[in-house]
């Protein structure tokens, strides 16, 4: 189904299902919202880092590949359950925590969506700053009230970004590329090989980490799609944008970083642009930057919205979200990232690192056992009324999944290195971080050897609010805006 003149600009519904009559879209729009994310600065910034801590040119490449081949498979996966269930990711979760147990993992995805829009609004900041001649600072401010803008519009206007970004993500890359190979000697850069383990799975690791991190809340955005849409068709369209833009943009960030003789750290937006000189063209870069910030950094505030909401509703069996209500959620949630933003940018890129990495910790177990249950368990056999009833099908608290999401946090501190905290085994695995590796297999595992046993009652078949004769927006997942 396509949509039709009379779909509204502005978003009428947020965490509850989508219903067919209203399904809309085609998966284009989903290979160039992913794309359009991650053809974007602080994705160079993240494939620069592989080489600012210590790897090569030819290795960091190919690790950064890797990572983004494993993490967003992971990604991808999460994506194509939208169409088929037409809800958010978070809620889904409840089929694994139970109703209220779910707010464990949201609100640690509600501090990742933090994060990411603080340093995204950082590099956005100096981008703005450069292009009126302002402080980073007033840059900052300028972009957090465009994303509260966009934000509040909600998911069309999201999309149509979304395909802007990627249009002009395109050109300005394919300039910066032809800017880049012009001024320096790739092939030499290429044949300075000094592998190590460490190097190798960091890059590996910042590559997967990125594409993990969309997890949580990818699915937001295919969940208006026609429930007859392929999953497999899904699972390619939201994993080849992502996996694309990243590559592209983090193989910018690598070159960017070799040639840099140390001056891209603390200068990263400025050293980018200045690839192609200054004037007109300058310009125009500090704008595509700061546009291509838009589209992820309204996701993620976007995200945190449908996070807030979740939550609540869990406690609360029903929530009705006003215009205003959204707005001011919006507003605190964009406030919080700004303020962050604002404390921190003199020192975002090794908090950054640190930063994307210890996400590992929290949302590869998450999606593991979203995954092992919906694919393995399930196979998608979802009671969606239930997901609202804490005293339903799926409970308060699913003791079993959050047994395992915790299992799967506490077996990876002693893998995890980053600045913040350094496990015991570490040293002894020559500084090589594997803790990712650990909390997507070890928790995949049990989970699915546990519930294979142990899983609560499982529908027949897909049971849709529609088929009980229920109006989505009077049932527990209720949210009109």
């Amino acid at each position: 189904m396509a949509a039709n003149d009379t779909t509204p600009l502005i978003e009428r519904r947020s965490i509850d299902y989508i219903p067919e009559a209203e399904r809309h879209g085609r998966l284009l729009s989903q290979f160039t919202l992913w794309m359009g994310a991650n053809l974007q600065i602080t994705a160079i910034v993240t494939g620069a880092l592989a080489v600012v801590l210590g790897g090569d040119v030819f290795w960091s490449l190919i690790g950064l590949f890797i990572g983004q081949l494993l993490g967003g498979g992971v990604m991808a996966l999460h994506a194509a359950q939208g169409p088929k269930l037409g809800l958010p990711q978070m809620i889904s979760s409840r089929v694994q925590f139970g109703v209220y147990g779910a707010a464990i993992p949201i609100v640690l995805v509600c501090l990742m969506y933090l994060g990411f829009t603080a340093t995204g609004t950082v590099l956005s900041g100096q981008a703005l700053g450069q292009l009126f001649g302002v402080s980073d600072s007033v840059g900052i401010l300028i972009f957090a009230s465009v994303i509260v803008l966009v934000t509040v519009l909600g998911y069309r206007v999201i999309h149509f970004i979304g395909r802007v970004a990627s249009v002009i993500g395109v050109i300005a890359f394919v300039y910066l590329f032809s800017r880049l190979m012009s001024q320096t000697d790739v092939g030499a850069l290429l044949q300075i090989r000094h592998f190590s383990w460490s190097s190798f799975l960091l890059a590996v690791s910042l590559a997967a980490s990125w594409q993990i991190a969309f997890g949580p809340y990818v699915a937001d955005y295919s969940r208006y799609l026609p429930s007859n849409t392929s999953s497999v068709k899904t699972f390619l369209a939201a994993g080849a944008g992502s996996v694309i833009g990243a590559q592209v943009a983090m193989v910018l960030g690598v070159f960017a970083a070799a040639m840099s003789n140390g001056q891209f750290a603390g200068h990263e937006v400025a050293y980018i642009v200045g690839l192609s000189g200054t004037g007109a063209t300058a310009a125009l870069l500090y704008f595509s930057i700061a546009f291509g910030k838009v589209t992820i950094s309204t996701l993620n505030s976007y995200g945190s919205f449908m996070c807030i909401a979740t939550i609540i509703s869990g406690f609360r069996g029903r929530l009705e979200v006003t215009r205003l209500q959204r707005l001011v959620f919006v507003l605190v949630i964009v406030g919080t990232a700004t303020l962050i933003a604002l404390l921190g940018q003199h020192s975002f890129l090794g908090a950054f690192k640190s930063f994307i990495l210890l996400l590992l910790a929290f949302f590869t177990p998450w999606s593991a056992i979203n995954l092992v249950d919906y694919y393995c368990i399930t196979r998608d056999r979802y009671d969606v009324p239930a997901l609202a009833d804490p005293n339903g099908r799926y409970g308060r608290w699913n003791l079993l999944g959050i047994s395992v999401y915790v299992f799967g946090v506490l077996v990876q501190l002693p893998f995890i290195s980053t600045k913040f905290y350094t496990g015991p085994l570490v040293a002894a695995l020559g500084d090589v971080d594997i803790s990712w590796i650990i909390g997507l297999v070890l928790p995949a595992a049990l989970y699915y050897l546990c519930a294979k046993k142990w899983h609560g009652s499982v529908p027949d078949r897909l049971i849709l609010p529609t088929e009980q004769g229920a109006i989505p927006r009077t049932n527990g997942l209720a949210a009109q805006a």
